[in-house]
């Protein structure tokens, strides 16, 4: 899978643009505020639906305009393949897949697939449990899009069982009806924990190795860390039923997969805790890298590495580390520098390079060597 070309309208500070892919390293360069970020934002709105910056997707559509659409073209084995969104605040999101209309980006197995890397993303190390559970089961659902739905499934159950309490809490519900969803949330618990664990075991030689690379010399360590240890359906059920008079008098399920835990670790010390802000970036680096590996092995493609001003706190030895790994994927990636020299390799033959400032693409060029 290639991504050719990115066509948007009305997104950010883009009036409009179009902009063509290199097959292995696109580099875009400009100034600080020119529109970089957008740029990359826009490739990702545009081969996920959401967006990896904001929750409030109003801000993605241009001061001014009433509505945004990206176009992304790709070419995989089976041919070239078009993804659309558009998006208008207040109005339902227009996802279309090769012209034909589409509840869920993530579900379909034809579109590209991409990772990403914003300074702000250093919260997926540095803060809460919650953004990295979920970005463990967007690796699952990445490895295995048919396993997508135990999330979803887990959710509606857990969601279900919380109601409930609330319920007995106040004295409307039956307390013997819980043993019902403990039973469906133990299913989907299980099955998820699971998918975790695998997921996680994939990854955790290739982050190490990666980290290392990098020059993390106390070794990296990823980690899956659930809340139970329950083996089976019948366990975790029977863990749920023991605290099932902690959970009404809180008013919510406390105990269960959603409470699980991503651990990274350097040597003996937690990263979150105790890593500094250069050994964080690194780790982040290391385990998206890693990620991208396991996916290519299971996907037969890569995802589309966007890394967004990555090199500006890498010393020389770890740009050229960076950019030796990001070749050795035979995948594509997308950097944003304030400065090409920056990024090494960034005049090779091959590159496609483009300038931006003021929301506009200014230069694009394919380097010739």
């Amino acid at each position: 899978m290639r991504v050719l070309s990115l066509a948007l309208r009305d997104f950010r500070s883009y009036e409009a643009a179009e902009v063509a892919l290199g097959d292995e390293l696109t580099v875009i360069s400009g100034p600080n505020g020119a529109g970089k970020t957008n740029l990359l934002e826009a490739l990702y709105f545009g081969c996920t639906g959401r967006s990896c910056r904001t929750a409030n997707e109003r801000e993605v559509v241009r001061f001014g305009a009433g509505a945004t659409r990206v176009l992304v073209r790709s070419l995989a084995e089976d041919g070239p393949h078009e993804t659309a969104v558009g998006f208008a605040p207040g109005q339902p999101k227009r996802l279309r897949v090769d012209g034909a209309g589409v509840e869920r980006l993530l579900d379909v197995y034809t579109r590209p697939l991409v990772s990403v890397f914003l300074p702000d993303r250093l919260e997926l190390v540095k803060g809460a449990p919650a953004p990295r559970r979920a970005h463990l089961d967007q690796l699952v659902a990445a490895l295995w899009p048919g396993r997508a739905e135990t999330r979803r499934a887990y959710g509606q159950a857990l969601a279900q069982r919380n109601a409930l309490i609330a319920r007995v809490r106040s004295g409307s519900g039956s307390r013997d009806a819980l043993a019902t969803w403990d039973a469906q949330l133990a299913r989907c618990g299980v099955a998820l924990m699971r998918d975790r664990g695998q997921a996680t075991e994939l990854i955790a030689e290739p982050a190490r190795q990666i980290g290392a690379s990098l020059g993390i010399e106390a070794g990296l360590s990823v980690t899956y860390r659930p809340r139970s240890h329950a083996v089976d359906a019948a366990e975790l059920a029977a863990e749920l039923r023991e605290r099932a008079e902690q959970d009404i008098e809180r008013g919510f399920t406390a105990h269960g997969p959603h409470r699980d835990e991503l651990g990274l670790t350097l040597g003996a010390l937690d990263l979150r805790a105790y890593g500094s802000q250069g050994q964080q970036r690194i780790a982040l680096l290391a385990v998206l890298l890693a990620e991208r590996e396991v996916i290519a092995e299971s996907r037969g493609a890569p995802p589309v590495m966007l890394l967004d001003d990555v090199m500006s706190e890498l010393d020389d030895l770890r740009r050229h580390a960076l950019i030796e790994l990001l070749r050795a994927g035979n995948g594509q990636s997308v950097i944003t520098t304030t400065d090409l020299e920056h990024v090494p390799g960034a005049c090779d033959e091959g590159v496609v390079r483009m300038t931006i400032a003021d929301g506009r693409v200014l230069e694009e060029a394919v380097a010739t060597g």
